[in-house]
């Protein structure tokens, strides 16, 4: 088959997330998608263009998955248009997802920002689903105001269980706008945590300055850098490593990543850190 060939995908349904994304449930004309957590899709939208976006669903369901997307250009604003029963075209799923089952044993920190939150949601499900494989989970997600808190209600509803520690916080809070979570950038978080960073992995994924950041504090407070992993979804293009727009140093995110340990990239020049 010609790789960039998509193949066909309807949609399901249609759920408004923030002012600004969207999270469309896709299934396949034909077949089924299997995909691991922290892996993407290019996504055509016929007649306007592609775009890759992280898959946003849970990885143990083949029948349907969910793709958040944020309106950002052109082919995310084609498909904020398109409503139950448009088909678009899908090709992958591509790259290198969160290791999971290599963190069995550990204690697990989750650290999103904004739309981060897409990438690690499927990771989320997953360590939920097989909580007694792992130690302390604790997942910390902050946005920029009240508005902009992706997922709210599944954040919230995870969060009235005892197997999982959930902290929210955001940047600001407008006028005559009700918040009862925390209030500053997500990092101020990490007096808060209970994990033990000697046996700890951590999931990070949002804007870059606060991945830099997190990384930062994250060391300093006793995680190893290889148990530090980070969805580097950025620049990409093809979802193949031919066109080149991804690379980091040897790296190419779309094939050796998006997720990465912060050990690998580390010598690579133009890094986060």
């Amino acid at each position: 088959m010609n790789p960039y060939i998509p193949v066909k995908a309807r949609v399901v349904s249609v759920r408004t997330e923030t002012t600004d994304v969207k999270t469309f449930r896709f299934k396949l004309i034909e077949g089924r998608l299997k995909f691991e957590a922290g892996q993407f899709v290019e996504v055509s939208v016929f007649g306007v263009g592609e775009a890759p976006i992280s898959i946003s669903s849970d990885p143990d369901i083949d029948d349907y998955f969910e793709l958040s997307v944020r309106r950002v250009g052109n082919v995310t604003g084609s498909l904020f248009k398109l409503n139950e029963g448009a088909i678009v075209g899908i090709r992958g799923p591509y790259g290198r997802g969160w290791p999971i089952r290599e963190s069995e044993g550990m204690d697990v920190l989750v650290v999103g920002g904004g739309c981060g939150a897409a990438p690690l949601r499927p990771a989320i499900l997953k360590l939920l689903r097989n909580r007694n494989r792992y130690g302390r989970l604790e997942i910390l997600y902050g946005a920029r105001t009240p508005y902009d808190i992706m997922y709210r209600g599944e954040f919230e509803k995870v969060a009235e269980g005892n197997d999982c520690r959930v902290l929210l916080t955001v940047d600001t809070i407008p006028p005559n706008s009700e918040w009862r979570y925390s209030v500053g950038v997500v990092t101020r978080l990490f007096d808060k945590i209970s994990v033990d960073p000697r046996r700890s992995v951590a999931f990070i994924c949002g804007p870059e300055v606060m991945m830099m950041y997190a990384v930062r504090d994250l060391i300093r407070l006793g995680f190893k850098p290889e148990n530090i992993y980070l969805s580097m979804e950025r620049r990409m293009r093809c979802g193949l490593g031919f066109c080149g727009h991804c690379q980091i140093g040897r790296k190419y995110v779309c094939l050796d990543g998006p997720v990465f340990s912060y050990s690998e990239i580390a010598p690579m020049p133009d890094k986060i850190v």
